[in-house]
């Protein structure tokens, strides 16, 4: 395959792959590829939410079973429900795999696009431009990589809250929320015989949510200064790097001990800076989870010994309810892959206004 310079007209990261004729049928092929595969996982994962209440709602009946000497009975429904699983669990795996698959070729049309687009560009440069070749051959992988995985992510989670929200917010009638109503979980108001008890509206959702936009401003908060220490940290090892790789050609002039051990020096001090900034973010987020864990069961919790549900209905609830988090939260469980892409963003689009500036 031969390259030319007028094939390679673009002159941005986006445009290289997403306007480019070559590869424009790779780019929205794939991505409609790719959208069709998450959809149908998360059309499977609604569909085990739905199992779950059934499986556990059997389960907690298992001792009337005993009680009405019907074991056989309830064992035999049992491994029906399993089976009814297995069903959905399969497909689901098999098309998790190929979406793994279509993915990392996707990544890689994506990164061709763009090494494509700097090569013939960076050839005709006259001044240097630093990390010249870190920037066209690791940068360009990790940032095709990196931007289509978690754009997938936020693909994916915009269509799980759209199939859960409505689950979340019907689960939301079942349930008292008594640090929202200011009430107590005994029973509210008594009009002749018949119990009356005050619920919120999508009480669930609004939790889900406040609790991720919280989780998220804290984050920003406690990770502020990850995104320059990334940066510097790819500047340290692409000097200790370009040391060595002129080394292979010339040890006489190049790699000198003293001159090794004073760039590694420079990596050293920069990981521990970074290793201890991500120490305490990594226990915030850890934290967070913990604690998000345990959340629908502290609100339904009590409604099932009130009776107002079933074991099966919290298990859906609880499924519901982390599916939800999951989306509302998804820049908080990928906060250290962001940090790495705006690091990989801010050193390209560098490497991109050397070029522009030459005027290639």
């Amino acid at each position: 395959m031969v390259w030319k310079s007028s094939e390679v007209c673009e002159k941005n990261m986006i445009r290289a792959f997403f306007v480019s004729k070559k590869y424009i049928w790779f780019a929205y092929g794939g991505a409609l590829l790719l959208l069709m595969l998450l959809f149908a996982q998360v059309e499977m994962s609604v569909m085990i939410n739905e199992w779950y209440g059934g499986f556990y709602d059997h389960l907690q009946q298992a001792e009337s079973y005993v009680k009405e000497n019907k074991s056989e009975e309830g064992i035999s429904i049992f491994w029906i429900n399993l089976l009814k699983f297995f069903k959905i669990a399969v497909p689901y795996v098999l098309i998790a795999s190929f979406t793994n698959y279509v993915t990392r070729r996707y990544s890689l049309w994506w990164r061709e696009a763009i090494t494509f687009n700097y090569l013939p560009r960076w050839r005709k440069v006259t001044n240097e431009i630093e990390g010249a070749s870190q920037r066209i051959q690791q940068d360009t992988e990790r940032f095709s990589r990196i931007v289509e995985s978690l754009g997938l992510q936020v693909v994916r989670a915009i269509m799980t809250l759209i199939a859960f929200l409505p689950i979340l917010w019907g689960f939301s009638t079942l349930i008292n929320v008594p640090f929202i109503t200011g009430q107590s979980l005994e029973i509210i108001n008594i009009i002749g015989n018949q119990t009356v008890i005050n619920f919120i509206p999508g009480s669930l959702v609004w939790i889900s949510l406040l609790a991720s936009l919280g989780g998220l401003a804290i984050s920003w908060f406690v990770g502020s200064k990850l995104p320059g220490l990334e940066y510097n940290n790819q500047v340290v090892e692409a000097a200790f790097r370009k040391e060595l790789v002129y080394g292979e050609d010339d040890k006489v002039n190049y790699c000198a001990i003293k001159t090794l051990i004073e760039l590694f020096i420079g990596i050293k001090f920069n990981y521990k800076r970074l290793f201890l900034h991500y120490g305490y973010f990594d226990l915030w987020v850890v934290l967070f989870d913990q604690c998000m864990m345990i959340v629908p069961y502290v609100i339904a919790g009590p409604g099932l010994f009130m009776g107002l549900l079933s074991l099966g209905k919290m298990v859906q609830i609880s499924n519901a309810f982390q599916k939800v988090h999951g989306g509302f939260s998804l820049f908080i469980h990928n906060w250290t892959t962001i940090t790495e892409l705006r690091s990989i963003w801010r050193r390209l689009k560098e490497f991109q206004d050397n070029l522009e500036l030459q005027g290639h």
